[in-house]
C-alpha cells in the first residue's frame, strides 16, 4: 500500500524575499552603508546605524533641528538636489561631510527621488558609501608617486603637474631657478655615497626651509634641484635666488650654483626652465674658468 503523498509548504519568503518588510529591516540595519530618507530641503526623516555613525551621533534625535547643509556644503546640496529633481535620481556623488565633532569624512552618494501619492510630498531616499580611508590611500599612494624616496623632494613626474599649474593662472607669470651642488661627483668618490646621499638630504632641507610652501623644490637628477615659482615675475624670482644666496652663506651644507630665469616673451613653461639651465650652465663656466682670464673678461656692451 503506498503511502499517501506529502504536500510541502511552501517556504516562507522571510530572509529571502526583498518584498519582506522583516528582510528589508535588517539589511537597513545591518549594512555598513549609511541609508536615508531626508526631505528635499534637507530635514532628516529617517536613517540607519551606519549613517548616523558616519555623522558622528548615536540616535536620530541628535540630528532634530539640524539639516543636510549643516554638515555638507550648502552649494554642494543645493547642485545635487537640482540634479535629483531633473533626473530623478543621481549616483556616485562624492562631497565631504564635516561631524558635529569636527571630524570630516568623505562620502560618495547615490539617491533617489521619491514623491508621496497621497500628499505629493517629495523625498529623497538614498544611500552613503564612507571612501575616507580609500581617499586617505589614493592621496598617500600619490605622493609616493611624486617624491622623491631620498630627499622628500618632488621628483620630475610632478614637473608635469607644476607645469599645468602654472600655464593655467591667469597672470601668467612663472619662474624657475635651478641649482646643483659643486664638485659633487668629486665629493661622492671622497667621502662615498653614503655621504653624498646625506648631504642631498641636507641640500633638500636647506632649500625647502628657505623657500615657500607654495613654491615646489623639484629633485630633478643627481645633485640638480629645481625650485618652480608659480605667479612670480622675474624681479619675485631675482628676489628669492638673491634670499637663496644670503642663506647659502650662514646654513648651505655645501656649496652650490644657481641659475633662474622669470617667464617672458609669452614662451612655455618648458623654455623659462631650459632658460634657467642655460644660465646656471654659464654659471659653472664662468666659476670653473680661470681666475686671470676670467680678470681680462670685458664687459657686455648693452
Amino acid at each position: 500500500m503506498s503511502r499517501p503523498q506529502q504536500t510541502r509548504k511552501p517556504k516562507a519568503k522571510r530572509f529571502r524575499s526583498l518584498s519582506d518588510p522583516h528582510t528589508l529591516s535588517e539589511l537597513a540595519l545591518r549594512l555598513k552603508e549609511g541609508i536615508y530618507i531626508t526631505t528635499l530641503d534637507g530635514d532628516i526623516i529617517d536613517a540607519n546605524p551606519a549613517f548616523l555613525e558616519m555623522f558622528g551621533v548615536e540616535s536620530l534625535e541628535e540630528l532634530k533641528g539640524f539639516r543636510t547643509s549643516d554638515f555638507v556644503r550648502p552649494e554642494v546640496r543645493a547642485r545635487e538636489m537640482a540634479l535629483l529633481e531633473r533626473d530623478g535620481s543621481v549616483r556616485d556623488i562624492e562631497f565631504q561631510v564635516t561631524r558635529r565633532d569636527g571630524e570630516v569624512r568623505t562620502v560618495v552618494d547615490s539617491a533617489f527621488l521619491s514623491v508621496d501619492p497621497k500628499t505629493g510630498d517629495k523625498y529623497c531616499h538614498g544611500i552613503l558609501v564612507d571612501i575616507t580611508q580609500r581617499k586617505e590611500l589614493q592621496t598617500q599612494l600619490l605622493e609616493l608617486s611624486i617624491r622623491d624616496p631620498l630627499t622628500g623632494c618632488y621628483n620630475r613626474r610632478y614637473l608635469n603637474t607644476v607645469t599645468r599649474q602654472c600655464e593655467a593662472q591667469p597672470k601668467g607669470e612663472w619662474g624657475c631657478i635651478y641649482l646643483d651642488i659643486d664638485h659633487f661627483k668629486q665629493y661622492n668618490d671622497k667621502n662615498g655615497h653614503a655621504e653624498g646621499d646625506s648631504v642631498l638630504v641636507k641640500m633638500a632641507r636647506f632649500l625647502m626651509r628657505h623657500v615657500r610652501a607654495e613654491e615646489a623644490v623639484v629633485r630633478v637628477g643627481g645633485d640638480e634641484f629645481l625650485v618652480v615659482l608659480c605667479d612670480s615675475d622675474q624681479d619675485q624670482t631675482d628676489h628669492v635666488a638673491a634670499r637663496l644666496r644670503t642663506a647659502a652663506a650662514m646654513s648651505a651644507p655645501v656649496p652650490f650654483s644657481m641659475g633662474w630665469a622669470g617667464r617672458r616673451n609669452g614662451e612655455s613653461f618648458e623654455e623659462t626652465m631650459v632658460r634657467a639651465d642655460h644660465r646656471l650652465l654659464e654659471v659653472r663656466v664662468d666659476e670653473r674658468r680661470p681666475l686671470q682670464k676670467r680678470r681680462k673678461k670685458k664687459p657686455k656692451v648693452s
